[in-house]
């Protein structure tokens, strides 16, 4: 017979197991409310926290920004580059504490010329938003190489390889080229939100660099990092390549320009403007302002404490296109030229200068005493008295005419901000305005001073509408700009007339003997260059308030041969034309052909004694008004 089971032993089996299964649940309950508290943290006490850790664990973006498009000459010089850089980066993540922090930063702002409590606040803006913030950028191979052993003591920082603008000729065409420099936030705004901008940004902020901004620019990239919650970079996602901006290409020639900026800078004042188009098309060869700008200033690495102190002592006042002086004796061309279509002038006929001419009321000064005078000896000589004696017997109705012809008082049009007019002056704004013209306005008109303005790149345009027989252009320096992403090349520079000046071709003929007659045996004799046609004429502004101006126009081509560049030179304070503006434009020219530097023609040629002349017209009274002033060889 079977044993049968103890009841007692089931009794006991069954509290054992009932026991143990509400143990389990207990256990299972705990771990439940464990989870379920987690949760809570998780998804709704501290759910943004843990979100912004979640996705820092995912992904940083360090953005790269792309090299800028560069600058050449016509020659094909390199004048804006780029150069290598670095961007420092704090990943955002990692050791929120405070004291940490003023460590991290007391430890690399010295390495970046900047104060320890602007590095700290960064650091606390990027562990506010835990994103990736640049501390500094633009920095130097030799700052960053002390940045890089910091990178294994402090998680999350980050040093990134970008490029920075560098200008290789320092103050080359500055005024032209410009600078760039970080947008602020108004910037930021206006601009093209799929350009990438961030305000971190620099763009274009003068020149060619702002007005070319677009296609200098280039598309930015990026780095996308894998990182931890202790900032610790656990792989790279992404590598976003950048596109490099397009290049520019300029019309102007290096070696004329460069001869124009030394020859400015070596000048007496070192002050003044020079000024060359070609003649044949309206290009411009050479634009250059003194004092200029050396625009690395403004790109200089940020941890260069000597640079950032020199961006206050820099001139941006572009003299080329801004500064309005009387052009003096350079406008007796246009006298010459009113004389001439008036039909009514012998070029042959002698008008004898005794360095004097009565006025009625005054007596007008010549700057010498030429004696017997025709019109190529006058021109060549740049006497006053010829001239007034000219004006006054046409009158100065027909020299306002031609000055109309070449567009005086006007813009030459150039593509470039804050070109000034210069002033026109002339019978007809007085009788517009009920005031009366004496005989005194002639004769400071036909001289080229009074209320006469005119800039250097106006008479620059002047001289190569002469040279061309009446072509005034519209000058343009931007020849091509060629895609660095796609190949394509956008032709920019472009010939277009904006008047013609409609002389006889007698008219022209006469003035281009008698400018090169200047040149040969004139007060131009220091730009009289063998192997080539050289027609000049030299002018000295007189000033009220300091020493005289100097001026120089001139165009020249091979013997033989069309002119192919035409120029102006200015030299504020410069005292004479000749001698001021003379040797600067001398060496524009023998920059523009190739030509070895030869020793100028500087002798003065003799005096020809006073003799009897035929006598001019009666010269009715006058207003005073100002006198004639000095070429001087």
């Amino acid at each position: 017979m079977g044993q049968c089971a103890n009841p007692n032993n089931m009794q006991v089996s069954r509290i054992l197991f009932n026991s143990r299964l509400k143990g389990l649940f207990v256990i299972a309950a705990i771990v439940a409310g464990v989870i379920a508290l987690r949760l809570a943290d998780i998804q709704v006490i501290r759910h943004k926290d843990y979100q912004q850790m979640a996705e820092s664990n995912r992904t940083q973006v360090l953005y790269q920004t792309a090299p800028r498009g560069r600058v050449f000459t016509s020659d094909g010089i390199e004048v804006a580059s780029n150069s290598p850089s670095f961007s420092f980066y704090y990943l955002g993540v990692g050791n929120k504490e405070p004291e940490y922090l003023k460590k991290l930063a007391a430890d690399v702002a010295p390495y970046m010329n900047m104060a320890t409590e602007d590095v700290f606040q960064k650091l606390q803006k990027g562990v506010q938003t835990g994103k990736a913030i640049a501390i500094a950028d633009n920095l130097s191979t030799q700052s960053t190489v002390a940045l890089k052993e910091l990178q294994f003591y402090y998680p999350g920082v980050y040093l990134v390889e970008e490029t920075k603008r560098n200008y290789p000729h320092g103050i080359f065409a500055s005024h032209l080229i410009g600078y760039i420099g970080q947008m602020d936030e108004r910037e930021w705004r206006r601009r093209d939100t799929n350009m990438g901008y961030r305000l971190s940004s620099k763009i274009g902020k003068n020149g060619i660099e702002k007005k070319f901004e677009k296609e200098l620019k280039g598309r930015d990239g990026g780095i996308y990092l894998e990182v931890d919650y202790r900032g610790r970079v656990r792989s790279l996602i992404q590598d976003k390549k950048w596109g490099a901006g397009s290049d520019v290409y300029l019309t102007l020639n290096y070696k004329v320009q460069q001869a124009a900026e030394e020859g400015l800078k070596n000048s007496k004042t070192g002050r003044g403007a020079a000024v060359a188009l070609d003649p044949r098309n309206g290009a411009v060869l050479a634009l250059a302002s003194a004092p200029a700008y050396d625009p690395n200033i403004f790109v200089a690495y940020s941890d260069d404490k000597k640079a950032q102190a020199q961006k206050k002592k820099i001139k941006e006042y572009n003299l080329a296109i801004q500064g309005t002086y009387p052009p003096a004796s350079t406008f007796k061309i246009i006298t010459g030229a009113a004389a001439l279509e008036e039909g009514n002038i012998d070029v042959n006929r002698k008008i004898n200068c005794t360095g004097k001419y009565d006025a009625g009321s005054r007596i007008f000064k010549c700057w010498g005493t030429h004696g017997p005078v025709d019109f190529f000896d006058g021109m060549s000589n740049s006497c006053d008295v010829y001239f007034y004696a000219v004006a006054s017997q046409i009158g100065p109705a027909p020299i306002e005419r031609v000055e109309r012809k070449f567009m005086f008082g006007r813009q030459t049009g150039i593509d470039l901000p804050g070109e000034k007019a210069g002033n026109l002056y002339g019978p007809t704004r007085r009788a517009r305005n009920k005031t009366y013209w004496f005989i005194g306005d002639t004769l400071n008109l036909s001289i080229g001073q009074g209320e006469l303005l005119v800039t250097p790149i106006k008479l620059a345009q002047f001289a190569a509408a002469v040279a061309s027989r009446g072509n005034v252009y519209r000058p343009y320096y931007i020849d091509k700009i060629v895609s660095n992403q796609t190949g394509k090349t956008e032709e920019i520079g472009k010939t277009e007339i904006l008047q013609h000046a409609d002389l006889k071709e007698s008219t022209y003929d006469t003035l281009f003997a008698a400018l090169k007659h200047t040149v040969d045996d004139g007060t131009a004799r220091r730009v009289k260059i063998k192997g080539l046609d050289v027609y000049a004429k030299t002018g000295t502004a007189q000033n009220p308030h300091g020493e005289d101006h100097g001026w120089l126009m001139a165009f020249a081509g091979k013997e033989g041969e069309e002119p192919s560049i035409a120029l102006a030179v200015f030299v504020e304070f410069g005292e004479g034309g000749s001698s001021a503006a003379g040797p600067i434009a001398r060496d524009m020219l023998e920059a523009y052909f190739g030509i070895e530097k030869q020793k100028p023609v500087v002798a003065v040629p003799p005096q020809t004694p006073p003799a009897t002349v035929a006598t001019v017209a009666q010269v009715p009274q006058s207003q005073p008004a100002e006198s004639g002033g000095e070429e001087n060889l």
